[in-house]
């Protein structure tokens, strides 16, 4: 089963005891960030703890994604409220999204994700004209091209991802080059 991007019913049953993570059956909490302006799509995986916790995407201050963004982008950095970076993001024609629509995942970690279903990609690409669809990291990318590629219609750019997991690759001078190619197909950026 496969889920549209405007479906109502998102519940976050995210298990925590003392901050600690369990493997749990999740639905994704929140809608896709677009709008008719956008041009691209960048997609996560499923919002880790720390982002169901502050209720938008890339919400673990540890995570790269908003400097990152803003780096390639040539602007400052959003402060770190939804409201604020979800008009960062269709300010600079981003949409945001995540892969799936629900999974089964311990704690943050992409590589425990069973029983994985995805979103739907079509209408939500029938909204705006996305030229480029990007995945930070590779479980992202793997998981898109699987299972949502024939879907869309498409298949998605991998970028290395910005998870406080994978700093000996962004500390690497290809790793923003990567990322830019973001503002490049945005048609916004440095």
């Amino acid at each position: 089963m496969v889920h549209s991007p405007d479906h109502a019913s998102f519940t976050d049953a995210t298990p925590t005891v003392d901050r600690v993570e369990t493997t749990a059956r999740l639905l994704h909490p929140w809608p896709a960030v677009i709008d008719a302006g956008c041009r691209v799509l960048i997609l996560g995986t499923f919002p880790s703890p720390a982002s169901r916790r502050f209720g938008f995407y890339y919400g673990n201050p540890q995570n790269v994604f908003w400097t990152v963004l803003a780096d390639v982008l040539g602007t400052a950095p959003p402060v770190a409220s939804p409201d604020a970076r979800r008009a960062f993001l269709l300010g600079s024609r981003i949409a945001c999204w995540d892969v799936l629509h629900a999974c089964t995942i311990a704690g943050a970690s992409d590589a425990s994700i069973r029983d994985p279903e995805p979103n739907r990609f079509a209408p939500l690409l029938a909204t705006a004209p996305i030229g480029a669809v990007f995945t930070n990291g590779r479980a992202a990318t793997d998981l898109f091209n699987r299972l949502c590629a024939g879907e869309a219609g498409r298949s998605a750019t991998y970028l290395p991802s910005t998870s406080p997991a994978n700093r000996a690759r962004q500390a690497r001078p290809d790793f923003r080059e990567a990322w830019r190619q973001v503002a490049l197909a945005a048609g916004a950026g440095r």
